[in-house]
């Protein structure tokens, strides 16, 4: 097969290397339909995840069929379509029986694209099948599916759930990339009050407005408002900046929640001698992927049609080095997500 292969800091290659096979009984092998590039990759790829080793296959987020499985594996067959999560799960140690899956204690966790060979490939091996891969319901267009991967189980996990998002709040979400705007439009199944996001991009911003945002605004007069006044009930970083998350710290109310999703690449100030009486939850964490069956349940077709205006690019994965740069400029272009498919497609 093909597949984008990691050699060192800033170096990577599509290259022929050997079909994934089943290793474990637990495993399935999985053909790559779709797949995608994230924050996360970026960052494996210019060497800052220090425990991936070259020759490693990169990418953790995929639909494609099943095409083998492990004679452990019984809630998947070969011929099936699936939602390949992110983070792989044993299901049975007791992280996983409360559904952290990405503390897995029995092996599993971030695995695919870090530990072993990932999903930016035509084809994938995927540990602990039965807990990591999820039936693509019917008719569900494969490129919207392949959100269902990382993208809206870290918006609701790490921003919606974490930041108690409930009826009547406030609530601020500061960046209007995928996941933040994902945050956005999840957050609204709680009917809040308000939802406001908060960008430096006025393409993003104009998507946050076309997605639902009743405010779309530069860190600007709107901001200082809620500074100066009572404040948001609840606040979702997902721009991974530390301008973002003092930004946060300052709109947030007394006894409010700052929800952080934001992969930070810098050291971030935490202002406690501002913060102490204010009472705030802060939460932080990465992704555990536990919640995708009930997303699948629970987003309505009217969701699903918000959540594919964020793949704004197509290619074919043989051309993964263009959905990379198109990832690293997208902060100022009006990028949101690029969806990679094999060239039969």
């Amino acid at each position: 097969m093909h597949a984008f292969v990691y050699q060192g800091p800033g170096q990577g290659s599509w290259e022929s290397t050997n079909d994934p096979e089943v290793e474990q009984s637990t495993d399935a092998v999985v053909r790559v339909d779709a797949t995608t590039v994230c924050v996360g990759d970026l960052h494996t790829l210019r060497g800052e995840a220090s425990d991936v080793s070259p020759g490693t296959v990169l990418g953790h987020e995929a639909v494609g069929e099943v095409l083998e499985v492990g004679p452990e594996v019984h809630n998947v067959v070969p011929g099936d379509e699936v939602i390949v999560s992110s983070i792989s799960a044993c299901g049975h140690c007791m992280s996983c029986r409360q559904g952290v899956f990405g503390q897995c204690s029995q092996g599993g966790g971030w695995l695919l694209g870090h530990e072993v060979n990932g999903t930016q490939a035509e084809f994938v091996r995927v540990p602990f099948a039965d807990h990591s891969v999820h039936k693509l319901p019917y008719a569900m267009d494969r490129d919207t599916a392949v959100l269902f991967s990382e993208v809206l189980p870290a918006a609701f996990e790490l921003g919606v759930r974490n930041g108690k998002v409930r009826p009547g709040a406030v609530v601020v979400v500061v960046g209007a990339g995928p996941v933040g705007l994902s945050a956005l439009i999840i957050a609204g199944i709680y009917s809040p009050a308000r939802v406001i996001s908060v960008d430096l991009s006025p393409e993003r911003l104009a998507a946050a407005g076309r997605l639902g945002a009743d405010d779309a605004e530069l860190p600007g007069r709107l901001i200082a408002d809620l500074s100066e006044g009572p404040g948001a009930d609840v606040v979702i970083e997902a721009a991974g900046s530390s301008d973002s998350f003092v930004l946060c710290t300052q709109v947030v109310r007394s006894g409010g929640h700052i929800a952080n999703i934001g992969m930070h690449e810098t050291p971030v100030s935490l202002h406690l001698e501002q913060l102490r009486r204010k009472n705030i939850t802060i939460s932080t964490g990465q992704v555990d992927t536990s919640s995708i069956s009930w997303l699948l349940d629970v987003l309505t077709p009217e969701h699903l049609e918000s959540f594919s205006r964020i793949i704004t690019h197509r290619r074919e994965i043989g051309d993964i080095r263009s959905a990379y740069d198109i990832a690293s400029s997208a902060t100022s272009t009006d990028a949101l997500r690029t969806v990679l498919h094999p060239a039969r497609r």
